[in-house]
């Protein structure tokens, strides 16, 4: 039986009882909220070493790191290197994305080596290797997408993006209405350029039931996939990304009736002032089901730095009520992510998570930052450096100056406005 299924018939699991002792939170509380959708346990019963996270409603904000092979840049121990450097800053779950190399030896040893939740996008590897076979991805057929869904369900694979709500329809809505950057999303256009070619429907979306057939048997939990998401400003909140988002929120039920779990992708490129309501629609059209943000990226030119236009409307986002953050990295629109791309961008986004649990009202995250703030002021070096966000670049930076003693750094030195009023308060 899947997580929500046996929420649904009044089981705890062990699962669900290791997220509420993460979370603090009442093991009753987190059976409730998987049996009703709030919450996700992305967990493949063939993911044995797993160490289960819980996604949604009154959890902390979750982080996802995004790594994998391109077809011009295939090294399967650099991506095990950026994995483990995603787990070393705490990143709550990690995708690979690969599309180059040996895509399945590539997911089988990422999968061997986390502990994490991990996630794929299996149009992926189905259109890599369609491509490779018969030369485009114009060739595929229905079966070779399912084929590829349940090949990656029996490897292990946790949470997968399929986009279901790219619909003929929706692709007409867009067509009219226009866009500056039309598609931006890899699965959207080899979906929109199958579907296009054809004139037959999405098959994720005609044969919604065999995707949940698979899900079920393994517990796969089904992230809902952004195809239409705006890839600039002035394509954000138009008419085909909440066609998409409409049609979601009907696969949602459907997917709750056969006992799969399920969470929404959203934008995107978004300005800030609609950060906010792209996250109330989510939640009203699809009945609270968790909300998994891309950023969103609130301006299109910062290229080199998109780590942190991504973590600013991440924290409006999650402020507004988003579950669950996709980094971006320093790399974003220019080039693969380095090994300390993956680092800049998993504390970039937890940073901006962890802002939002603040502004929403966890107590965990407030009492982290009560105790730095005591620590500042008894100018404990050490406490401060083990409670920050990345203590090893925290130490490198007070390691890499002498200031004159030992109780202050060399911004202010014998000025230090904490030491000179406490001798005082003295």
């Amino acid at each position: 039986m899947t997580q929500m299924e046996q929420a649904r018939k009044g089981f705890i699991t062990d699962v669900m009882r290791r997220v509420a002792d993460k979370e603090c939170v009442d093991p009753k509380y987190i059976r409730n909220a998987v049996a009703q959708g709030s919450v996700v346990i992305p967990a493949n019963i063939l993911h044995g070493h797993l160490d289960p996270v819980g996604i949604g409603k009154r959890l902390i904000i979750k982080v996802n790191a995004n790594i994998g092979t391109s077809r011009d840049h295939i090294n399967i121990e650099e991506e095990l290197l950026k994995l483990s450097t995603a787990i070393d800053a705490r990143v709550d779950t990690v995708m690979d994305l690969s599309t180059g190399g040996d895509i399945t030896k590539i997911r089988r040893a990422i999968l061997l080596a986390s502990k994490v939740p991990i996630g794929t996008v299996p149009i992926y590897q189905a259109a890599a290797e369609k491509i490779g076979d018969d030369g485009g991805i114009i060739h595929l057929c229905s079966d070779d997408l399912f084929r590829a869904v349940e090949a990656q369900a029996k490897d292990g694979v946790d949470f997968m993006t399929v986009h279901c709500g790219v619909t003929l329809a929706a692709l007409e809505r867009l067509r009219v209405q226009g866009r500056i950057t039309d598609i931006v999303s890899r699965g959207g256009a080899f979906l929109a350029a199958w579907m296009l070619y054809h004139k037959k429907e999405n098959p994720f979306y005609k044969e919604f039931d065999r995707l949940l057939s698979i899900a079920k048997e393994y517990d796969v939990t089904l992230s809902l996939g952004d195809g239409l998401r705006p890839g600039c400003l002035a394509d954000a909140t138009d008419r085909a990304q909440i066609h998409e988002l409409l049609t979601l929120g009907e696969l949602t039920k459907r997917a709750w009736a056969a006992d799969v779990q399920v969470m929404i992708e959203g934008p995107g490129h978004i300005p800030l002032d609609q950060i906010e309501a792209n996250v109330i629609l989510q939640k009203c059209l699809c009945h609270g089901a968790p909300f998994y943000v891309l950023g969103p990226l609130v301006t299109d030119i910062a290229p080199g730095y998109d780590h942190i236009t991504c973590a600013i409307g991440g924290a409006i986002a999650g402020k507004a009520g988003a579950d669950f953050l996709c980094y971006v990295t320093p790399a974003e629109h220019l080039k693969l992510p380095s090994v300390e791309d993956v680092k800049e961008g998993v504390i970039s986004s937890r940073i901006a998570a962890h802002a939002a649990d603040i502004a929403r009202g966890n107590k965990h995250a407030m009492d982290w930052d009560l105790e730095m703030a005591q620590a500042r002021k008894a100018l404990d070096w050490e406490k401060q450096i083990n409670l920050c966000i990345d203590p090893h670049k925290a130490k490198a930076y007070r390691n890499s100056s002498t200031p004159s003693s030992k109780e202050v750094c060399t911004m202010c030195g014998e000025f230090c406005a904490i030491k000179v009023v406490r001798d005082y308060f003295r």
